[in-house]
């Protein structure tokens, strides 16, 4: 969620980017950049690691001039955060320059590929392979905009690029791939502007335009131009109410529905800074336990409610699997009255959106009497949960405003898969190779999670189809149990629907007697160990007249050819497919709820941060 600001007009551009960028801190970042091309056709790129204040003050002493230019805001991925990785990045020339907001999951081949055509690089970053990728198109003749398409055929995962060059001044080029990264361009008088986020442009316009995925905008001081694979994209601007809870709805009808489309964002900036992909580590900044700290452990205990419990229950997997550190995942209102044996050998992992849940604190207050080491997950910087535990791992995600849970509860996915990660790197267990493994699939994850929303109208009809029913059967098993969990949960809260989550195994102890052919039974069957025993869930209740709405692993017929309805998901490792079967069941949970006329965004008796037990 790294923040993007350009403009092309009559006014100075250094001073309108930087407060485009000062509206948009709220998203946090470690460098700040911007590029300013003046009237002598010159370039100047300030960029530098640390704070924006700091960095407008250098900026307004060295009185960069100019009326068109782009500025950037950033979490480090790949390279540390430090002046030379900071946004924007050139090519060779000088004559190119860039902002990005994604990760570019084949940097590393596209990189040895311009080195051996004689590109040399100066940062650590994957972001730096795309002016050089502009600048070898360009070489060949193309113009800044067909230079750009081809650029983003190249590069694998989900983007949003500016992009300027000294050979067209006057013009800024905005690419939108997949579904990491929005850009919205702002319509002014005789001046346009772009962003990644509405509050950046609304104190200059209220016309705006967002950009869908694989659209290219040629914006100029006097016109807009919209294409996608080279042909010409119609785009109406739309008129946005300049008040706050407009401005933060943006486009979208509910805060839940634009929470659901932010998740691969909120997946990103979780990563950003952390999973260092070139260097196949993690680093969490605010841990608060040392190494020798964390070799002492023994056992790992994490706690939560609600959906934040589905999340801990997910993670006891990632502790156990990939930090081999025997875990268990607690009901924090369950285990507060247990008196638990635990104690310095035992991590207490809390998970909480608020960082405020009554539960989880007493669950934490009770584990810190015992000498516990304690690190929390959450989304709020300053949360009660984050006072109280040793170390945090923030989520990042900015306010969710919707009382279901969303886009937080897939960061904390996230975070904690990071976490397990960094137990297992710390205490020796994961050596180089192992953890460039481990986070190839996360570099990929922000992308992936775009082409599941991409079904959007899928789900939608799904939601015609059933919305009418008031029970529901969600199964999983091993991992994906948790989800059928969170499923069940998600349409409980917002559509008022009675439904179960179960582990599918259990099916035949008791829920089996209730199948027939007015419960529909939602059935977690990505491709992992356990895909078999769930096609045989599936079988049994088909046996029973049941009707199967089955999410599986894309190309696999035979789940295609028992279910009643398939929803395809992209191939991934099976500890993250939690992540992606969760966004159809959220976004199917949205809808059902519109169709039966539900408040999505405030449903009744539910509060977002339950502070009284």
């Amino acid at each position: 969620m790294c923040g993007i600001m350009g403009y092309v007009g009559e006014r100075e551009a250094a001073a309108v980017l930087i407060d485009g960028l000062r509206a948009l801190e709220y998203r946090g970042y470690d460098s700040v950049g911007i590029a300013v091309l003046d009237d002598a056709g010159e370039m100047a790129i300030h960029k530098r690691a640390g704070k924006l204040n700091a960095f407008a003050a250098e900026v307004a002493a060295r009185e960069a001039s100019g009326r068109q230019g782009i500025g950037h805001t950033r979490w480090a991925t790949h390279g540390a955060p430090s002046d030379i990785n900071a946004h924007p990045h050139t090519d060779c020339s000088g004559k190119v320059v860039v902002i990005h907001n994604g990760i570019v999951e084949n940097f590393v081949e596209l990189k040895q590929s311009l080195r051996a055509e004689g590109h040399n690089f100066q940062s650590d970053t994957d972001t730096e392979v795309i002016p050089h990728l502009i600048e070898h198109y360009l070489g060949e003749g193309a113009s800044i905009d067909a230079a750009v398409r081809e650029t983003i055929t190249r590069i694998s995962g989900a983007h949003a690029i500016l992009a300027m060059t000294l050979a067209e001044p006057g013009v800024i080029i905005a690419a939108r791939i997949g579904n990491a990264g929005g850009v919205v361009i702002g319509y002014g008088h005789g001046e346009n502007y772009l962003a990644s986020d509405l509050p950046a442009i609304l104190p200059h316009t209220r016309r705006v335009v967002f950009l869908e995925d694989g659209e290219v905008a040629r914006v100029a001081r006097g016109a807009v131009t919209f294409s996608r694979d080279g042909r010409t994209v119609d785009k109406v601007p739309q008129d946005v109410p300049y008040d706050p809870v407009s401005a933060a709805k943006g486009s979208y009808k509910h805060f839940m529905q634009k929470e659901i489309a932010e998740q691969p964002e909120a997946i990103l900036d979780t990563l950003r800074g952390r999973a260092l992909f070139s260097e196949s580590r993690v680093s969490l900044e605010d841990i608060g336990l040392d190494a020798d700290q964390l070799r002492q452990i023994r056992r790992v205990l994490l706690v939560g409610m609600g959906t934040s419990l589905h999340g801990a229950m997910i993670g006891r997997y990632f502790m156990e699997q990939i930090a081999r550190i025997p875990a268990e995942a607690e009901n924090a209102s369950e285990w507060r009255y247990r008196d638990s044996i635990i104690g310095p050998e035992t991590l207490v992992v809390s998970v909480s959106q608020s960082g405020e849940t009554v539960d989880t604190l007493a669950a934490m207050e009770e584990a810190r009497l015992k000498g516990c080491p304690q690190v929390t997950i959450c989304n709020v910087v300053g949360g009660q949960a984050t006072r109280i535990a040793d170390g945090v791992v923030y989520t990042r995600c900015g306010l969710e405003i919707g009382v279901a849970s969303t886009k937080t509860y897939v960061a904390a996915i996230t975070a904690v898969y990071l976490l397990a990660c960094y137990l297992g790197q710390e205490r020796g267990l994961i050596d180089r190779e192992r953890m460039a493994g481990l986070l190839q699939p996360l570099a990929q994850l922000p992308f992936q999670t775009g082409e599941v929303m991409k079904r959007n109208g899928e789900y939608e009809r799904l939601a015609q189809e059933f919305f009418r029913c008031n029970n529901f059967l969600f199964l999983g098993r091993g991992i994906q149990y948790p989800v059928a969990m969170e499923g069940a949960l998600k349409l409980k809260e917002v559509s008022y629907i009675h439904a179960e989550g179960y582990a599918a195994g259990e099916m035949k102890h008791g829920p089996i007697a209730l199948i027939d052919r007015d419960m529909p039974v939602i059935a977690l069957a990505p491709r992992d160990q356990l895909r078999d025993k769930m096609l045989s869930n599936i079988q049994q209740v088909k046996a029973r007249e049941g009707t199967v709405v089955a999410l599986a692993t894309a190309g696999d017929q035979e789940i295609a050819e028992t279910a009643d309805h398939i929803v395809w998901l992209p191939e991934a490792t099976p500890l993250l497919n939690p992540v992606l079967t969760s966004l159809p069941l959220q976004a199917f949970a949205y809808h059902v709820a519109v169709r039966r006329g539900c408040d999505v965004d405030q449903p009744r008796n539910l509060a977002k941060t339950v502070t009284v037990e």
